[in-house]
């Protein structure tokens, strides 16, 4: 036996020195620098250090009480979709005892403002091996998400959305397969209503008429061409309605597309505008609404960008309805006076309107547009 094993006294003293004082572990989460909170099993926050309740801009005594439960709290998904406490990583660690790390989401604080946060949970298991706390660590980085939204304002976010078929009208029902239809514009129009131009190869022009007509928004609908089985509509509505929430974000709307058990809507936003809003837009219309789908798409800075920048609303929606309206085509399948009749403006009105907003694109193809983009 060695000298040192011969030495109960001296290992005692050697491990005196590395134990730490027993108010050591409180300290250090009390001034710990990262927000941290532990939750007991009725998911009620039992302890929390000063960095949280900085963080949540909550006194530390009022974030310890009964009355601050999880099931209390607002917090979302990116898209705006509420979460309920049984999805919160706090009830699936004590449900599973297994830690969960990187969740990310949106909270409204008490004093109505909102913040981003990014949290780990972990289990603090009992003698029995079950979960008697979860400790949740994390971090205010909304911050960093503003500085992500800010760098994707040259990029376009390509959207979809999903509700229920509830709402729709029982001529576009399905049992099988899909049926699409095109968003091609949306123009606002005087007095708080909008016509939209939709075009689809998946109904006859009769059913795809009816079927617009049924939809409560719309006022009326005219069939304006049916061509080798693709048909496109015209149709007046009030301004709330679906597809008129992305044009309302400086996006567009793509395409409706009603399957057997649910309803899909595609549009586009610019790159920094936070989806949730047009999500909360949508929810008007379909309250279970949910974003199932965005993808950042590259979009440089061109003619159509210049072109709107330069062309007064009236112009734009005057040189829109004419496009999609068909009255540049031959022959063509609007009238003048049919689509004055839509601004309740004269035939010469409109068309005042409509030779501004021809020279001023033209004047951007053939002058300025190369060093505008330049």
């Amino acid at each position: 036996m060695s000298e040192k094993d011969d030495d109960p006294a001296g290992r005692r003293e050697s491990a005196a020195a590395y134990t730490p004082p027993e108010d050591l572990a409180q300290r250090a989460f009390d001034v710990g620098p990262v927000s941290t909170v532990v939750v007991d099993q009725t998911k009620t926050i039992t302890f929390a250090n000063e960095r949280a309740a900085a963080t949540l801009d909550i006194a530390r005594e009022t974030l310890v009480t009964d009355a601050c439960d999880l099931a209390d709290w607002n917090i979302y998904h990116d898209d705006g979709t509420p979460i309920p406490i049984a999805e919160h990583p706090v009830a699936s660690v004590f449900e599973t005892g297994t830690p969960e790390y990187g969740f990310e989401h949106w909270i409204e604080l008490p004093g109505g403002s909102e913040r981003w946060l990014s949290s780990n949970s972990s289990p603090v298991l009992d003698e029995a091996g079950e979960v008697e706390y979860v400790v949740v660590s994390f971090e205010d980085v909304t911050a960093l998400k503003r500085r992500e939204e800010r760098l994707t304002s040259d990029h376009v976010r390509l959207v979809e959305f999903r509700t229920d078929q509830s709402a729709v009208p029982p001529s576009l029902r399905v049992d099988s397969g899909e049926t699409r239809i095109e968003v091609d514009s949306v123009v606002s129009l005087p007095e708080e209503t909008t016509v939209q131009y939709m075009g689809t190869s998946d109904l006859p022009a009769s059913d795809f008429v009816t079927a617009v007509e049924e939809v409560p928004h719309y006022l009326d609908a005219r069939l304006l061409s049916s061509i080798d089985g693709y048909s496109r509509i015209e149709a007046q509505a009030e301004s709330g309605t679906v597809s008129q929430v992305f044009p309302s974000l400086g996006g567009r709307a793509r395409a409706v597309i009603v399957a057997s058990n649910e309803v899909r809507f595609l549009g586009e936003l610019p790159g920094d505008v936070d989806p949730r809003l047009a999500a909360d837009g949508i929810r008007a219309f379909h309250p279970e609404v949910e974003l199932v789908s965005e993808e950042l798409v590259y979009s440089p800075h061109l003619l159509y960008d210049i072109v709107t920048d330069a062309l007064t609303d009236r112009q734009l929606a005057v040189l829109d309805t004419a496009y999609f309206g068909g009255y540049f085509e031959t022959p063509r399948t609007s009238t003048g006076d049919e689509l004055a009749d839509r601004f309740g403006v004269t035939r010469q009105t409109f068309n005042q309107h409509l030779r501004k907003a021809q020279r001023t694109v033209l004047r951007h193809l053939f002058e300025k547009s190369g060093a505008n983009a330049r």
